[in-house]
Parts: C-alpha cells; structure tokens; sequence
C-alpha cells in the first residue's frame, strides 16, 4: 500500500488544522528552518508510530524538510485524527497507515507497513512498532541505527529488552527528558484529559470526588487540573515516597479499596494491569464514571466489568453504559483506551512543542552517533534538553540570569574540606 486513511475528502480540514498547532509550536519551527538549509536525514528512511495528531503532523513535516523520508503509523486504535493523516498524504506526500478506530488486526498490519520500509531510524510510543520489528523482522531490526521512545510505558518495555540482551539498536528515551516529561506528561495530560473527560460525559466536576491512580508526572497533571475544576481529589498509589508527595500537595491519599466508594470520576494513569478490579466495580456508586489515560487499555478490568454486567450500550460517543445486576450503572469512557486523544483531541500544540523538538533533535543525535552507541536506552543528552528549554524560554520572551565568570571559577575550584 502507498497509504492506508479513511477518506482524502477530509485533507483540506486536516491541514488547517495541522496550520493551526504550528503557531503554537515555535521550537519545532525553528529546528525545521535549519533542518531546511542543511538537509541532515538526506537518504535517510525513519518509519514513526505515534498518535496521528497535528502535532505530530508538525513533526513528520520537519523530519522531511529535513530531508528524510517519512512513514507514519498510528500508537493507538483509537488516536488517529482522520483528517490530519488525510493532510499528511494529501497535501505533503507523507505516506501514513491509521484509520481511527481501525481493529487490531490492522493496526498490526499498518505496523508492519512502515516497518517494511526498512527505516533507518524508528520512533515510537508505546513500543510496538519496535517489539513488532524485532520479533517479525529480526535481519531488519539488526540494521537499524537506533530509535526513539516518546512515553513511560514504551521505555519500561525497553529497558526490560535491553536488560535481556535481545534490544538490536540503542533507544533514546525521549520520555526521560525533563523539557518533555516534566511539561508533556503534567500539563499536557493533566488538561487533555479533563477535557476528554468533559467532552465525553458534559458533567460536572466541581463537587465531585475525583479519583486519580498513579501521582507520576501524568497523574500529577491530572490531580492538579481536577482540583482547580473544584473537585475534592483522591490519590491511589503503591509508591510510598509519592503517596506521601500527594499528601503533602494536599490530596486525599487512600487505597483503591476506600476510593472506589467515594468516586465520582475514576482516571486511572499507572501504566500497570487490572488497576481498577471486579472488587472495586462492586463498590463503586451508581452513575461513577471510570477512564484511563495510560497508555495501553490494560489498568481498567474490562473483563470483570463484562461478567459483572447484564447489559451494555454506548450512551453518547465514546461512553459505554454498563449496567449491573443490582441495578447500577456504571460509565466506561473510550473503551479504556487512551481517553485524551480518544474523545479529545491529545495535548496542547505549546507542550508538544518540547516533545517533538526532543524527537527531531534526538533523531539527529542517533543519526550522527549511533556507531558509538550500544544497544541500549538513553536519557536524552543534557545539551539537547537544556537546547529545547532554551528555545522554548526565548519563544516566550523570557530572559534568564547567566553566572559571572566569578561565579564560573567560584564553582569550579571548591574542593573538599576548603
């Protein structure tokens, strides 16, 4: 196939709004003015299974002016914005394989249609294209210069690779940078998906209690953005230095088994398995409405949730009314999956910015030095975030103090005992 989309009639929407998030992406704008003039990826193929949103449009669009050759696949079923990956074929001749809502099946064989491309550089999130490439094409895998990963669950799975010797090319963990985990995971999933969740269901979440599992980075973002909505907050965790951190932010800390009788809004944002159980669906109250913003569709038991049930109906676009035997009623929001990019649109265009220009930058670091590189996961080189930092600060018209050459000698001479 040259390409996979649902209906080129919806290029023309797609680019405009792929017009709209550069505007508030003036990093990634000016790594693409010079990638223009210098051509880094000339003869280069990089194959890329992300969200099929405008942001990541931006990114595939600054990775072919710089002269690479692009294939673009979708890291979720359910992210992929029609229109953007129509614009994409359409109107920049990028070839993309994601149709929204596409089966497992062939969300796997769009997997498989980048990877044929024999890429030089992959990058994913989420960590299918790269496990897929290494157990359907091993001789391709061993050929790769390297790749990048954009979320946490992606790097878990690399690292556990790496770990049992069987990684082919060295990663770099995009996700470790603190211009992306720091801004992408916090502000950007903490406002995508109250919004999801807003959209989905239009209730209110002033007066509501608020159920948060995981206090990560995300989870942070969500909590934080819930509470400033006006709902009072509960943090689930099984990490005790961040359950404590929760407490002393000011959220209510309790166990699952607690939580689940208050709640009125469930996110569950781990990037674990069966977060939210048959025990939990059992006490929950009627009309709790329950999300996930992990990556994989795995935190919620959807399983138990079906035995439980005597009947289901989608509701409204993207809710799933299960109905219990005891009469309640309980509220799935986009079938588990991702809820932010499900029924919402995914982050903000601004903190994406950051996560795209350590993606382009981190593709030009591998390209240049992936024979020095072992077959490993890297954090991001310090120069190349504290690089995106820079740039995003003066994108905002921000200045920052610089140290003296006083200062300079001062920390570079203390010795111990002096």
């Amino acid at each position: 196939m040259d390409y996979h989309v649902k209906d080129l009639s919806l290029a023309e929407l797609g680019k405009k709004r792929i017009e709209w998030a550069e505007r508030d992406m003036p990093v990634l704008r000016s790594i693409r003015e010079r990638f223009s003039k210098e051509k880094p990826f000339k003869g280069i193929r990089i194959s890329a299974c992300l969200h099929v949103t405008t942001e990541t449009a931006n990114l595939m669009i600054t990775l072919k002016e710089g002269g690479a050759e692009v294939f673009l696949t979708a890291s979720n079923p359910l992210s992929t914005q029609d229109d953007t990956a129509s614009a994409l074929v359409k109107y920049y001749d990028i070839p993309v394989f994601a149709i929204k809502g596409e089966d497992t099946d062939t969300y796997y064989m769009h997997l498989r249609e980048v990877i044929k491309r024999e890429p030089h550089i992959v990058i994913d999130d989420g960590a299918d294209l790269i496990s897929t490439l290494h157990k359907e094409f091993p001789e391709l895998a061993k050929r790769v210069y390297g790749g990048m990963e954009e979320t946490t669950t992606g790097v878990i799975r690399l690292r556990a690779m790496a770990q049992q010797g069987v990684l082919q090319f060295p990663i770099i963990a995009v996700n470790d940078a603190y211009t992306k985990h720091m801004f992408d995971n916090r502000y950007g999933t903490g406002q995508s998906t109250i919004d999801a969740i807003m959209r989905a269901t239009n209730r209110l979440i002033a007066g509501s209690y608020f159920v948060v599992a995981g206090y990560g980075w995300c989870g942070k973002g969500v909590a934080q953005r819930a509470r400033g909505m006006g709902a009072t907050v509960i943090v689930c965790e099984v990490d005790p230095i961040k359950a404590l951190e929760a407490k002393m932010d000011g959220f209510l800390v309790m166990p699952m088994r607690e939580a689940c009788k208050l709640g009125d809004f469930f996110v569950t944002v781990t990037g674990n398995t069966s977060v939210i159980r048959e025990e939990h669906f059992e006490r929950m109250k009627d009309g709790a409405i329950i999300s996930n913003a992990g990556h994989f569709n795995v935190e919620i038991d959807i399983e138990a949730l079906e035995r439980l049930s005597v009947s289901k109906r989608e509701i409204r676009p993207f809710v799933e009314e299960y109905r219990l035997k005891d009469g309640r009623r309980l509220y799935l929001l986009a079938q588990g999956r991702l809820v932010n990019l499900a029924s919402a649109e995914g982050h903000p265009a601004s903190v994406m910015d950051m996560s795209f220009a350590n993606q382009a930058l981190s593709a030009e670091y591998i390209l240049r030095n992936h024979q020095n590189l072992k077959k490993d996961v890297y954090r991001v080189p310090e120069e190349i975030d504290k690089e995106v930092a820079s740039l995003k600060l003066r994108s905002m018209g921000v200045e920052i103090d610089q140290l003296t050459p006083e200062q300079v000698k001062y920390l570079s001479s203390w010795e111990f005992g002096t």
